[in-house]
């Protein structure tokens, strides 16, 4: 297994560190508004002058206050990030100004109903299909929130303004991607479990600038490294793409077991992998039309019908070079859930192998999800 760096930092600990620069912000008089999806415009927080709090949670650990008040058959994700703020115990949902939701799937729409009665929240309504009038009603949408903003705060937010933060976060986006592409090395040039637990880390880091240095300076590091030491020398560990919801709360049972068995995690068609960041948001184009085409085009699987996802997993198999595909499902999330039956076919087409995994935040089912990951690997003939 490739080894983590001297230095690496891990996600708890970024976490942790994120807290005193969140405080630092709030003690400046600094805005902080909080997120939970990919969907959520960051361009528009930015021009407003905010930095934008991640509160997608990945931990069991306030699962059993969410459930008083949420089924317990229902996404880990939602009840956790639920959980926190119920129980108070998220220093980023404490220290966030408003909380921006967006209607994504039935639960998370529902759940901000109740997250509201704790903190104001206001939920973007997403719609599910990429036609021309589901893009005008997200251009409309995305005009919506930038108002919030503006009578939240007491600003005015110019087009200029938003220009500015689009190119900037086109500048992030494309540090972040180029990173996620050193996995198209062969041999990987490091491990999945890097490469999540990183991206996922800078999230708590709100220092845009910073964070593309940091990112940058470790995509140069890696890769003269291999080029120096490893180029041409290609293995057999078998090269293996997560897809599926994301998969911060089960990195350790799942990605980093299987990479521990002799496997190479080396893409991710995930939230927290290259899906929002492969298109950028064309700084040619008129904000809100550049903003509503880029961000209704992200490839998640609450967009019905969801070809283009197939289309995406079927070029990231051909340009990392993947042997078998393992896509995560949390407990409970239906629109996954479903598609895993086109996924499951895009995969087998191609004559990979696939694997799914349903899970939750807890350690129960770790020992299971071990066997199932040694025999996934035994049907990969290299």
């Amino acid at each position: 297994m490739i080894k983590l760096p001297e230095n690496f930092q891990t996600y708890a600990e970024a976490r942790k560190a994120g807290f005193l620069r969140m405080k630092e912000i709030k003690d400046n008089g600094g805005r902080i508004v909080g997120i939970f999806c990919s969907f959520v415009p960051q361009e528009l927080l930015m021009a407003a002058g905010a930095a934008a709090a991640p509160l997608c949670a990945f931990s069991d650990e306030p699962i059993p206050a969410a459930e008083a008040h949420l089924p317990r058959n229902l996404c880990p994700l939602i009840k956790a990030s639920y959980g926190f703020a119920l129980t108070d115990t998220c220093p980023y949902f404490y220290f966030s100004d408003f909380i921006v939701g967006e209607t994504t799937c039935d639960g998370k729409r529902k759940m901000f109903e109740l997250m509201n009665e704790i903190k104001e929240t206001y939920v973007m309504q997403l719609p599910h299909s990429k036609s021309e009038a589901a893009l005008q009603l997200w251009k409309e949408e995305i005009i919506r929130l930038k108002e919030k903003l503006e009578d939240f705060y007491g600003i005015t937010i110019t087009e200029e303004q938003i220009k500015e933060a689009i190119r900037i976060k086109n500048q992030e986006r494309n540090a972040m991607l180029g990173f996620l592409e050193l996995g198209k090395l062969n041999p990987a040039p490091l491990s999945g479990y890097e490469l999540g637990t990183r991206l996922d880390g800078l999230g708590f880091n709100f220092d845009m600038e910073e964070r593309c240095r940091i990112i940058e300076e470790r995509t140069k590091e890696v890769y003269e490294d291999w080029k120096k030491n490893y180029q041409g020398k290609e293995t057999n560990r078998p090269r293996i793409l997560i897809t599926g919801c994301p998969n911060s709360g089960v990195r350790d049972k799942i990605i980093k077991a299987v990479e521990e068995m002799g496997a190479d995690v080396v893409a991710f068609d995930c939230c927290n992998g290259t899906r929002e960041k492969v298109e950028l948001v064309d700084e040619n184009m008129p904000v809100y039309d550049a903003l509503a085409k880029k961000y209704i085009n992200i490839n998640c699987s609450v967009m019905s019908p969801n070809k283009s996802r197939m289309n995406y997993i079927e070029e990231m198999m051909e340009e990392y070079q993947i042997d078998g595909v393992i896509e995560i499902i949390l407990q409970a999330c239906h629109t996954y859930n479903i598609e895993s039956h086109y996924v499951k076919q895009t995969v087998v087409k191609k004559g990979k192998a696939y694997l799914m995994i349903e899970t939750d935040y807890s350690q129960a089912d770790k020992g299971q999800i071990s066997t199932r990951l040694e025999a996934f690997l035994e049907t990969i003939e290299k």
